[in-house]
């Protein structure tokens, strides 16, 4: 996507991930949704 404004040309574009980022983010995922469960788990035995 390119935008231009008063002169200036501003061009974005999807940046790519690499291996270990993506392995990261999964790894963060994994562990969020672990977490989740185990509030809701806690919460139910109320």
């Amino acid at each position: 996507m390119t935008l231009n404004l008063l002169f200036f040309t501003i061009t974005l574009k999807k940046r790519e991930l690499t291996i270990e980022e993506e392995m990261h983010n999964q790894v963060v995922e994994n562990l969020y949704e672990e977490n989740r469960r185990k509030i809701n788990s806690y919460m139910n035995q109320l």
